[in-house]
């Protein structure tokens, strides 16, 4: 249900009910086929792979050339989402924290690689929300780290850090596979 939710086939309704939202074919194969191209299709694996990679040299430029005023924008955002975020919130913090990290690393065709890569892997993001046991809090406390890393501007923690965060996603797409 709550995947469907997600995929905006079903209308959830707190006290009131579940509603589909649409019948309309395509609306219903898109999400199938969302769901059938996560599972037969390492396409999914392979850009998050190229994403861990301009991922953790984006962290390092960041942690090199953020300005204050960048840190306090992520640190910002990060507050921003609360101790109980939803999968859809958490997504969307997690889409716009990497796009600022990118943007504070000054390389702006860097950016622009990952704000693509970052576009293609978005419903697969929510996938795993939905699907990987305590993937929210794990994602919220890499996030924390990672960010104590561009504060304290150290260059390889902040790629380290990177890297195993979505070396995470990498292993969990490989296991849905």
């Amino acid at each position: 249900m709550k995947a469907l939710s997600l995929l905006n086939v079903l209308d959830v309704r707190q006290g009131d009910g579940t509603y589909v939202t649409s019948l309309e074919p395509a609306l219903l194969l898109e999400a199938l086929t969302f769901i059938l191209d996560l599972h037969q299709d390492e396409s999914v694996v392979e850009l998050f792979q190229v994403r861990a990679v301009l991922d953790s040299a984006a962290c390092g430029l960041a942690a090199q050339w953020a300005t204050e005023e960048q840190l306090a924008e992520l640190a910002e955002l990060l507050d921003s989402l609360g101790p109980d975020p939803t999968v859809e919130e958490l997504v969307a913090n997690d889409l716009e924290f990497h796009r600022l990290i990118a943007r504070a690393g000054g390389n702006a065709v860097l950016a622009s690689l990952l704000d693509s890569l970052a576009h293609r892997t978005a419903r697969a993001r929510i996938w795993r929300g939905v699907t990987q046991e305590q993937a929210v809090e794990r994602t919220m406390a890499e996030h924390r780290g990672l960010l104590d890393a561009l504060v304290a501007h150290d260059v390889e923690a902040a790629r380290a850090r990177a890297a195993v965060h979505v070396g995470g996603v990498v292993e969990w797409a490989r296991k849905a596979l």
